[in-house]
């Protein structure tokens, strides 16, 4: 059976340049990173040179990177520091972030009782800008917590416009970048984000990796205690192969990106134009979206909805109804019900995302197996 892998906003394939990379650092350098003998310097090198490889890339300064096992643990660690450190009494977010976000704001408000402001999310998918500046204007001590790239419909935020409201009223900016780190340039030497997380499985790195970029001059206080690691604001001894490895993979995707953008753009479009000659009545969910999602609202029976990704996985398609984390939920996408009509909830909507490894030929195999649906 053909197996399809369309599901490269859940998680990407390792390339094999990093697995190679990790091999080679678990074999040689093994030494815990904190001893001072020259096997433990040799691993504490390997550290300080994946996050300056990331810094290069980032446009920003090396000790504002640190390693944190996810983007999840970075969101928490950051908007919980924003209470309880900076007095933030009011966190401005969308009901369209990722449950990272939403999740860990809900137990702000419950245990700290701070002020919850949410965007409105307009039809194509965007936020209300007016909004933003509305909600902004209040005299309240503010982070604002937006992601780049929505994860289920690749809907992009503008981040410069986002950044210079936050800064215009004295306002944090946490931005969750999993989406966009390593598949968009991003200079953080020019954007004005106090706060961005990413997570290296999201560009063809290891899972179990991540990192929070925290603009200097801003101190945030440790999530848990032990050791002095990373500046003593993440205790614990540093996963030195997976931190190798998500630089290896950064360094990897940014190196390649003009290409592999071209080809992944050209497979997106060619996907859509394939699914509307099968389906002409398919509709995109959202409009000015990233390149590498495509979200779609099939024309089928609210009845097929429940069934078609059993169906498209017995075909050997991996695709996906949305977030990976919300997969064996039975209620609609939350990202979607601020979108669509309850009807249009109904039918089946499918996130299709691409990585350069995709091909032509697996799309094709893909509408045949929806047609035959």
């Amino acid at each position: 059976m053909q197996k399809v892998y369309l599901d490269n906003a859940a998680t990407t394939p390792i390339r094999q340049e990093v697995i190679a990379e990790m091999i080679s650092v678990m074999q040689s350098d093994y030494g815990n990173p904190s001893s001072t003998h020259s096997i433990g310097r040799s691993a504490k090198a390997v550290i300080e040179t994946s996050r300056k490889t990331i810094a290069k890339y980032l446009h920003c300064n090396a000790q504002e990177i640190i390693f944190t096992s996810s983007a999840t643990e970075a969101t928490n660690w950051i908007l919980r520091s924003a209470v309880k450190d900076f007095g933030v009494k009011r966190i401005i977010t969308s009901k369209q972030e990722h449950h990272a976000t939403l999740y860990t704001v809900q137990a702000l408000q419950e245990e700290f009782g701070i002020q919850i402001d949410f965007l409105k999310t307009l039809p194509d998918g965007s936020l209300d800008y007016n909004q933003l500046s509305d909600f902004l204007s209040a005299d309240i001590k503010t982070i604002v917590s937006l992601m780049h790239v929505n994860n289920e419909t690749g809907v992009v935020h503008n981040l410069e416009k986002i950044g210079v409201l936050c800064h215009q009223n004295k306002a944090l900016f946490h931005c969750d970048t999993v989406q966009s780190i390593g598949k968009t340039e991003l200079d953080l030497q020019q954007l004005p984000i106090d706060f961005l997380v990413a997570s290296a499985h999201k560009f063809h790195g290891p899972k179990g990796i991540g990192f929070a970029f925290v603009r200097k001059n801003l101190v945030l206080q440790p999530m848990f205690f032990g050791g002095e690691q990373e500046k003593g604001w993440r205790a614990g001894t540093e996963s030195v192969h997976q931190i190798a490895g998500m630089a290896k993979a950064l360094q990897l995707s940014y190196d390649n990106l003009a290409n592999e953008r071209d080809y992944i753009t050209d497979l997106k479009n060619y996907c859509f134009d394939r699914l509307s000659e099968a389906f002409p009545a398919v509709k995109q969910n959202g409009t000015d979206t990233f390149y590498n999602i495509l979200n779609v609202l099939l024309p089928f029976s609210p009845e097929k909805t429940t069934m078609i990704l059993f169906n498209l996985d017995m075909k050997g398609i991996a695709v996906s109804r949305g977030s990976a984390c919300q997969s064996g939920s039975i209620k609609p996408s939350h990202v979607l019900a601020e979108m669509l009509s309850e009807e249009d909830l109904k039918k089946p909507s499918l996130r299709i995302s691409f990585s350069h490894f995709n091909t032509k030929t697996e799309i094709d195999y893909l509408v045949k197996v929806l047609k035959e649906i």
